[in-house]
């Protein structure tokens, strides 16, 4: 029996590009979607864009099971996704996987109203709710400011966060993809152990063999601070919001999702942190 196509929205991000690369590696027909339209060698490419429909039907067109990114920057997705899941189901898809996060509960704001639309009306669903990326550190908003400045601003005080690795997250996401059983559940997905930002900060440095500082800020503060770096005022305001759950202890928790789940224990930040010093030396 021939294996069904998997679509993958947001298939050049931090998740969906390692999806992409597993579902290869696996010998599984992957068709990766993106507004730019192109894909690594050996890997199918469709344009994609959330806001124009007519791009949707090509992208959906022959495949059985998708891997869902939320609108980069959208506080409120559920009106293009819910669409799109419709066209998606109209189209013969039965398996759905979405991205989402710890920090929204189903129903709640952002892809929490996602994850409930698909709990109650797809046939499969997997919802993947990771705790905050290691990458943040190494390719997202953080590494230049821990580069240039020697700095990690946050306005998460001294709450605790189970830093997850990206390809731990992609690897629950590709079995939710593939295994025969539909998993049918939200997994909560998190690292190995809980730690601060400055406890963070303290472990890339030593791995970098220069000492870093955590900067806590108020969250009007960081909101203030994502603006100027061109977030609009809403997401901005969001993002520092899930960084005041994180100081009142939102995050202080583990799950063993990882294991159960891919059969390996997830990565640690140390081992994380000796691995990805190149991105935090400065060049030149």
């Amino acid at each position: 029996m021939s294996k069904p196509g998997i679509l993958v929205t947001g298939g050049t991000g931090k998740t969906g590009g390692r999806v992409v690369r597993r579902l290869k590696e696996l010998g599984w027909p992957v068709r990766l979607a993106s507004r730019s339209g192109s894909a690594p060698e050996g890997v199918e490419a469709v344009r994609f864009d959330w806001n124009q429909p007519e791009s949707h039907a090509q992208a959906l067109s022959g495949v059985e099971r998708v891997y869902l990114v939320a609108p980069v920057g959208d506080t409120d997705p559920l009106p293009l996704m819910s669409a799109f899941v419709e066209r998606a189901r109209a189209a013969g898809v039965r398996r759905f996987v979405l991205l989402s996060a710890s920090s929204l509960p189903e129903g709640g704001p952002a892809m929490g109203g996602v994850h409930r639309l698909l709990r109650e009306t797809a046939p499969e669903w997997t919802v993947l709710r990771p705790s905050w990326f290691m990458q943040n550190f190494s390719e997202g908003q953080h590494q230049a400011t821990l580069s240039d400045e020697g700095a990690l601003y946050s306005a998460t005080g001294e709450g605790r966060v189970p830093f997850i690795d990206a390809d731990d997250i992609a690897e629950v996401g590709v079995r939710a993809l593939i295994d025969e059983k539909a998993h049918n559940t939200a997994h909560l997905i998190t690292g190995p152990r809980a730690l601060t930002y400055g406890e963070a900060a303290n472990i890339i440095g030593a791995a970098l063999g220069r000492p870093l500082r955590h900067v806590n800020l108020t969250e009007e503060a960081l909101a203030e601070r994502w603006s100027r770096l061109g977030l609009t005022r809403d997401y901005a305001a969001l993002l520092a919001s899930m960084d005041g759950a994180i100081a009142r202890g939102a995050e202080d928790r583990t799950t063993a999702t990882v294991e159960q789940v891919t059969g390996r224990p997830p990565r640690d930040l140390v081992d994380f942190a000796r691995a990805s010093v190149s991105a935090w030396r400065k060049q030149g």
